[in-house]
Parts: structure tokens; sequence; C-alpha cells
């Protein structure tokens, strides 16, 4: 149904936009400094599962809405905005307290996290804008079911972003692992990582919708 030279087109441009670090990497790598490598890999985790049904959601009509409607894009933006900002401040106020899960790599907090990333990734409307823009491009019209056409195309996605953000986590948490043996210099990346992710939910509310 969907031939080798689409998914190798689609694949190439995936790649292209999900290399680049954006929204998706400055989380994961906010949620690695502040917390570790599991959480960082499961919110890569409840990224992916969003952008799954954020690609259903395209394929039945709903991104459209998103797309042509400045009311809901900014709705969906605000609400991811705060999001973040949230969960940056209480990375910043429980920076101290990093010391004690350095042990199990934090890795209690992986539904959770996996649940904080799946919000994030759900309420970012670029991602939605962006398949909805996309994702018809790459369909066959000839070929029938356009529709699993492209949740075959969000798949792909969803596969490259997990392996590239997966990386970035890791990177993030390995890093985060010298910082350990000292606990003013965790504190110090646990507050960074918290920073970062409020300058992200800052960025995402007041970036504006091209028309």
């Amino acid at each position: 149904m969907v031939s080798t030279h689409q998914m190798l087109a689609f694949s190439a441009m995936a790649l292209v936009i999900v290399v680049i670090p954006g929204p998706s990497v400055l989380f994961v790598v906010g949620r690695a400094l502040a917390h570790g490598r599991r959480t960082a890999l499961a919110g890569v985790v409840g990224g992916v599962l969003a952008v799954l049904v954020l690609t259903a959601a395209v394929a039945v009509g709903i991104g459209s809405i998103v797309e042509r409607s400045a009311v809901v894009f900014t709705a969906l933006k605000i609400v991811g905005a705060v999001y973040i900002v949230y969960l940056g401040v209480q990375a910043v106020r429980h920076r101290r307290s990093l010391q004690e899960a350095v042990g199990r790599d934090d890795g209690g907090r992986g539904g959770r996290a996996l649940l904080q990333g799946f919000i994030v990734g759900l309420t970012n409307p670029k991602t939605t804008v962006f398949f909805a823009a996309v994702l018809p491009q790459f369909v066959v019209r000839g070929h029938g079911h356009a529709a699993l056409q492209m949740m075959v195309f969000g798949l792909i996605f969803a596969i490259i972003a997990l392996l590239c953000d997966s990386v970035w986590g890791i990177a993030a948490g390995t890093a985060r692992a010298w910082f350990a043996r000292s606990p003013r210099r965790l504190a110090a990346i646990g507050g960074t990582g918290g920073l970062m992710m409020i300058g992200l939910g800052v960025t995402v509310a007041a970036t504006g919708r091209k028309e």
C-alpha cells in the first residue's frame, strides 16, 4: 500500500525534522538533567505515543481543525506551555532532593514521566499542524486507504523520534551522573534542567501562529 519510495522520502524528511533540537528534545534533556535517564526515556515513550495519537487524529480529519482554527491552536499551545512551565518549576523546587534518587536512577517516576511526556506531546499544536500539512503530501491517492497510509508515515516518524530523542536523553542522563558525585553540582544541574523547561514553556507560549 505504501511504496518503498514513499517511505524513504518521508523518512528522510522526518529525520531532518527530528534531529534538529526542538521542544521535544529540550523537554527530554531537561527531564534527564533533573531526574535521570529512566525518567527521560519514559518521557520519550510518552511523547511517541502522543505522536501516534496525533497521527490518528490527523488521519480522521481532526488535524485540519487545529490547522485552520486560531482559537484551537492557541488553546492547545497555552495548555501545553503552562504544563511545561509547571514541570520546570517543580524540578527547580525539588532540585536539592535529587541526590536521594541517584542510586535508583529515579526509576520510580517512570509511569508519571510517561504521562507527562504524553501530555506535553499531545498539547503541542505544531506537531498536529505539521502532520496535517505534511502527511497528505506523501499520500498516493491511487494506492487507496489514505488514512492508513498516513498512519504508516506517523509510525515511521514515531520510530525515528524514539531513537533520536532516546539518544539525547541517554547522553544528558550520563552527563548528570558526573554531577551526581557532588550534591551541590547535582542541585545545580537539576535546577538547570528545570529552568530549561520553564524557558521552553515560555517560548512555546510566545510563539505566534503563522498564517
